[in-house]
């Protein structure tokens, strides 16, 4: 199994208000993919809760396989759900580790 982590940081100059409209309406858009992405185990997204991190938003994937999660990364209904995000983002870090 691999999981997949994703954070974002969202940039400094979008106002608290527009940063939790996008952040709901990806979650919204995330949470939907299962429906569509057969591959998705398991996925939830959570936003942070700690004013001392500088990370606004976690993704956490579950999948079979790594090759798997290369599928995921490049359906059309994952790119385009990613697009609700891209434009705010100022920075993004992930891994993918087996267990």
């Amino acid at each position: 199994m691999i999981k997949h982590v994703v954070l974002f940081q969202l940039k400094d100059d979008v106002d608290a208000a527009e940063k939790q409209r996008v952040m709901e309406a990806f979650k919204a858009g995330i949470l939907a993919l299962p429906e569509t992405i057969s591959c998705i185990r398991h996925i939830e997204v959570g936003f942070n809760a700690n004013a001392k991190e500088s990370y606004d938003v976690a993704l956490y994937s579950e999948f079979d396989s790594l090759a798997d999660v290369q599928a995921y990364a490049v359906h059309p209904n994952h790119v385009a759900v990613a697009q609700i995000i891209i434009p705010y983002v100022k920075s993004r870090a992930c891994t993918d580790y087996e267990i």
